[in-house]
């Protein structure tokens, strides 16, 4: 049921994004009178699932078709609408446009008046980045929607007891967990969900450090540290702190359960240091990587001891149950009118746009690489229950990285045009339309290439988590 629930949300989600991306190519396209020969959500190969034509001013539907000659099915003018069959996007196709229909009959005729090629450059490119610029704006559209409609929880460091929890990493740092984090570079912290994305993205390296003792230090973190957090896995970095310690789940054939640990059971402590929070046991087993760990463990009325293999992440493959935090009583949540909501939405959608192209630098390591997901790991951005709120928030931030890599300049995505049309304005010379479709199949075998690669990723880690 989770899975058909996420699956359901990432449709849905999807499908909003694609259908209004499209519509901003069609309508510039439309108003400087460039004529739109389809408009499909999902790609109609082999065959669409529905298509709709118009003809004489009537529209005519049909199911599972291939489409035929738009001059004998429907009027010279008129758009073909239509839902694919294969789920990997969506288009319009732009008379006179070499796009990933590679449809190269029409270019080899004389250019008609109607057509994309015949427009001035500054109105095809205006036409290209129309489908960038509204998923950018819709993105930033829905974060200030939903901080009118619900605002946003604010925890500040000071109204922590329990302080943070810390990954053990960054112990040789000086830094463990029950430290609050007062300011990063000089800068107040007011939300402590903020302060992973500013030192693993923003070049926060300067920290003022309240430890559990009362006592402050200013701690800098040397250059690179992001890198050193991902690759060893030790983010995020900073959390609040849970006391539950009862086993949710145990992963097959992991060494907790070749060691003999069952669901229920509750862990108080490993190697003679006893577990009162999660991150005690996160910090036991990071100590033992690739070693043998002794740990006792509460089932039902009895106590027994356990022993199991540390993996090199530090960890021995078990779940367990979240019930809340600590410091739960310490979130609040902070509403804000609508003037205030439409500062707020942009900036959350610039910092996202920001923190996502920061992030991109990760993947040009060895551990990036592996990293990279498809529609499995889109689909587990959503929540396992229908959440409105946590859908239009899941959605803001996936319309925005469209924006972002639609924009990127390989062949067969918005910004493979872009560059061509730059090159045009600059040179005021036309790329010759060889160029043009050669650089098309290119972006294109690199596009399905990248998608294998990302969804076999999805699959070998549900293989193999």
């Amino acid at each position: 049921m989770d899975f058909l629930i996420k699956a359901a949300q990432l449709i849905l989600s999807l499908s909003i994004l694609i259908i209004l991306h499209e519509f901003g190519h069609f309508i510039p396209a439309r108003l400087f009178k460039t004529k739109v020969e389809k408009f499909y959500l999902f790609f109609n190969w082999p065959k669409a699932l529905i298509r709709a034509n118009r003809k004489n001013g009537k529209w005519k539907f049909s199911w599972f078709s291939n489409s035929k000659d738009l001059k004998e099915e429907q009027d010279e003018e008129a758009t073909e609408w239509g839902i694919g069959m294969l789920p990997l996007g969506g288009y319009v196709k732009i008379a006179g446009m070499v796009d990933e229909s590679m449809d190269t009959d029409q270019l080899a005729q004389p250019a008609q008046p109607w057509e994309f090629r015949s427009k001035p450059a500054w109105q095809r490119l205006i036409i290209m980045i129309g489908g960038v610029t509204v998923n950018l704006v819709l993105g930033i559209f829905i974060y200030i929607c939903l901080m009118y409609a619900y605002g946003e929880e604010e925890l500040k460091p000071q109204d922590l007891k329990a302080g943070l929890s810390v990954h053990p990493y960054l112990e040789k740092y000086g830094l463990q967990s029950g430290d609050n984090i007062l300011s990063v570079n000089g800068e107040a912290i007011t939300n402590v969900s903020e302060i992973n994305n500013t030192i693993m993205l923003r070049d926060g390296r300067a920290l003022l450090v309240k430890h559990a003792d009362g006592t402050q230090e200013k701690i800098d973190l040397p250059e690179g540290v992001e890198y050193e957090l991902f690759r060893e896995g030790a983010f995020p970095a900073f959390g609040l702190r849970h006391r539950s310690v009862d086993v949710k789940e145990v992963t097959p054939g992991k060494a907790a359960q070749k060691a003999g640990l069952k669901k229920g059971d509750r862990i108080l402590s490993i190697e003679g240091n006893k577990v009162e929070f999660y991150d005690d046991i996160q910090r036991s087993f990071h100590a033992y990587k690739n070693k043998k760990a002794h740990f006792d463990v509460l089932r039902g009325k009895d106590t027994l001891s356990l022993k199991a293999k540390v993996s090199p992440e530090g960890m021995i493959g078990f779940a367990v149950v979240i019930d809340g935090y600590v410091d739960s009583s310490a979130i609040h949540q902070k509403y804000y009118g609508f003037g205030t909501s439409i500062g707020k939405g942009v900036d959350k959608g610039l910092h996202t746009l920001s923190d996502y192209t920061a992030q991109l630098k990760f993947l040009f390591t060895k551990k990036g690489a592996s990293s990279i997901g498809g529609f499995g790991s889109i689909g587990n951005m959503f929540p396992p229950v229908w959440d409105w709120q946590q859908f239009w928030m899941t959605t803001a931030l996936i319309s925005i990285i469209l924006a972002f890599m639609n924009i990127l300049p390989i062949p067969a995505l918005d910004g493979g045009h872009v560059v061509f049309l730059i090159y045009e304005m600059i040179t005021g010379r036309q790329a010759p339309q060889k160029v043009l479709e050669y650089a098309q199949y290119a972006g294109f075998i690199l596009l399905m290439s990248l998608v294998i690669y990302a969804n076999a990723n999805d699959i070998i880690r549900l293989i193999f988590k």
